[in-house]
């Protein structure tokens, strides 16, 4: 059982071999150049300074100007995006379905393994494939963008806020532990959805719509609520002021302060008075004369009162919320592997 399932499925096997070897040597070739930028830039010891703004507007204007570097982080983004739902698509849909679009169902089904083994062969072997291909990938271009990933998460804005934070969906989904959970899912999703509608084209359709809706739904309802938030409330910061718009009318501004902690999610941020009813507040005349100093009209917000409320998850909470997700989709498989395997030996074919 174990050969006929390799000999069914070496083709995806080696163009997938295939796919990771091509990368690896040109992460390999690239990796170290990348490295020696980001040891030569002094970023490395520019937080005890206080000025890295500088350093990494100079490392990141290295980094696309080496076309090979840019295009390789483009490129790396997209295939681990892109991977779950490849597999998906072309490992899984067509897995059971083909045998069944064909009729071969009948012979493959009428020997001495049984119905359930048979699946369980295939599940086990070419699941164990998809997420050793994504955990290959994550790995290797975890590490090669390594010294982009630092750089990046380092204060470089005027109020020391980080340039991003590695829970933004592009990044999350893209690095870690979390690819390998939605490669399982994605193939045993697929495998389920080949059972259901029995024909190949229309399960590999109907799987990429589900993966694609699922990865969008997971980062907007489900992943800021993995863990409850940590609420932080302090004295308005004039200093750290980054927006005043017009919040309403009868003259009043909404303000809003930088939020100063790197690495962290930051889900909401709010000036309130000091009653903590409104963000909106009377507006001071010195923030209304276009001729006053912004400093008058800092000093003047200053004498407000306002508090700053933030609502976020802290940066160390990263790799537990990857590990809470990875095991959500783990979760997700298992539960529809069995659904597979129910529908198999239950339904007369």
């Amino acid at each position: 059982m174990t050969w006929l399932t390799w000999r069914q499925f070496r083709a995806q096997a080696i163009t997938g071999a295939a796919v990771l070897a091509v990368l690896a040597i040109a992460l390999g070739i690239t990796g170290p150049h990348l490295a020696h930028l980001y040891a030569g830039s002094g970023l490395a010891t520019c937080q005890a300074h206080g000025n890295c703004g500088p350093l990494v507007t100079a490392f990141t204007a290295q980094v696309k100007a080496s076309t090979i570097d840019e295009l390789l982080f483009i490129l790396c983004i997209g295939l681990l995006l892109a991977a779950p739902a490849l597999i998906g698509v072309f490992w899984g849909a067509p897995l059971v379905a083909r045998e069944i679009e064909a009729g071969t169902f009948r012979l493959a089904w009428s020997q001495s393994v049984t119905r359930a083994r048979w699946l369980a062969v295939k599940l086990g072997l070419v699941g164990l494939a998809s997420m050793a291909t994504a955990g290959l990938l994550s790995l290797m271009v975890t590490w090669w963008a390594g010294p982009i990933d630092r750089a990046a998460g380092l204060p470089a804005g005027r109020d020391g806020t980080p340039g991003f934070n590695r829970f933004a969906p592009l990044l999350f989904d893209s690095r870690g532990i979390a690819p390998i959970g939605y490669a399982l899912f994605a193939f045993v999703l697929g495998v389920t959805v080949g059972v259901l509608i029995r024909r190949t084209v229309p399960a590999m359709a109907v799987t990429l719509a589900i993966f694609a809706a699922v990865q969008i739904a997971m980062p907007l309802l489900v992943r800021p609520h993995l863990l409850p938030p940590v609420r932080a409330s302090s004295a308005f910061n004039p200093a750290t002021l980054v927006s005043l718009t017009s919040g309403g009318s009868g003259g009043q501004l909404k303000v809003t302060g930088a939020v100063n902690l790197p690495g962290a999610w930051v889900l909401d941020n709010q000036t309130v008075t000091p009653a903590g009813h409104d963000s909106r507040v009377p507006a001071p005349a010195a923030c209304v004369k276009s001729t006053a100093p912004f400093s008058e009209c800092q000093a003047a917000l200053g004498r407000l009162g306002l508090r700053q409320l933030v609502t976020y998850q802290p940066a160390g909470r990263y790799w537990v919320f990857q590990g809470y997700e990875t095991g959500i989709f783990v979760v997700f498989a298992v539960a529809l592997g069995g659904l597979c395997t129910w529908q198999i030996r239950r339904r007369a074919w």
